[in-house]
């Protein structure tokens, strides 16, 4: 069940990295005509947030019931095998999963209904912060996972 609950996360996680990381781009990006980037802004960023929010909610709902097995069945092994760097690079994206979450509510208000006279370096931001935080979560949970694999 653990396994099944894994790899639900992560195709949640890799969904959610792609709109997040889809949404930073077109927010930051140069919209020269003709570019990489401007293809980007042809879909707009706020589009995107509904989504951001909901997977958010879903990959940290999946990530913490998985965690209780990681907790409880890889992390005494990872201890003993004095793998500290990666146990530390793990617990600072718990620290930063949970400030995430925290932010979820201000990055939907200013996404909302985005108007061309606001500012837009708080939308900016925020989806900068969330896109830093996911792909940290992303990375971190992949190399720890496969140091021993999952289960082992």
């Amino acid at each position: 069940m653990a396994t099944i609950l894994l790899i639900i996360h992560g195709l949640v996680a890799v969904a959610l990295l792609g709109a997040l990381t889809h949404q930073t781009l077109a927010t930051w990006a140069p919209g020269r005509s003709g570019s990489f980037f401007s293809r980007f802004r042809r879909v707009p960023p706020a589009s995107f947030t509904n989504a951001v929010v909901i997977l958010y909610v879903i990959a940290a709902l999946l990530g913490a019931i998985v965690y209780l097995y990681f907790r409880v069945d890889i992390r005494p092994s990872l201890e003993r095998a004095g793998h500290w760097p990666a146990l530390g690079f793990f617990d600072i994206k718990e620290h930063f999963i949970s400030i995430g979450a925290a932010l979820l509510p201000a990055y939907w208000v200013y996404w909302r209904r985005p108007h061309a006279d606001e500012p837009h370096r708080m939308r900016a931001a925020l989806t900068a912060i969330l896109a830093f935080i996911v792909w940290w979560g992303f990375l971190t949970g992949h190399v720890v996972n496969n140091i021993m694999g999952f289960g082992s």
